[in-house]
């Protein structure tokens, strides 16, 4: 599914934002609702936990946490990390209620389960912990 995705966006590193770090950020940026709608449906079909990072670039508590989310990427691979700019997709914001920034929205197949509002790292990965898939070791 991934190579259609790539095949669809054109791969993911047009759509991954910057990172302060020599490693490059696995977190995904859509530049239109169309692109984030299909993109979300295509998710819908997976049971990988999604995060999205609801902020906008004159948000200060949204770039103090660009860092943790992007370290929070490399992290956990397992986890698919979204960016939205609440400016450039208004509709996908509103969507999903956002009424503040930033606000962290925990999907898994397309639903909410679970939600952060405001800068608090410990506080996401502790929720990102509670709701991804655990890899499976063999005894």
């Amino acid at each position: 599914m991934g190579a259609v995705l790539s095949s669809i966006f054109g791969g993911g590193a047009a759509y991954a934002a910057e990172s302060s770090s020599s490693e490059p950020s696995r977190v995904k940026e859509f530049p239109s609702s169309d692109r984030w709608n299909l993109y979300f449906n295509s998710a819908k079909q997976v049971p990988k936990l999604m995060v999205i990072d609801f902020s906008a670039t004159w948000c200060g508590p949204c770039k103090l946490m660009e860092p943790a989310l992007n370290a929070m990427s490399s992290k956990y691979t397992d986890v698919d990390f979204v960016k939205i700019d609440v400016d450039q997709l208004n509709d996908v914001a509103q969507k999903f209620q956002v009424e503040a920034m930033p606000t962290f929205v925990l999907l898994k197949n397309g639903k909410e389960v679970d939600r952060l509002m405001g800068a608090d790292k410990a506080g996401l990965e502790k929720k990102i912990e509670k709701h991804r898939e655990k890899p499976k070791f063999a005894a």
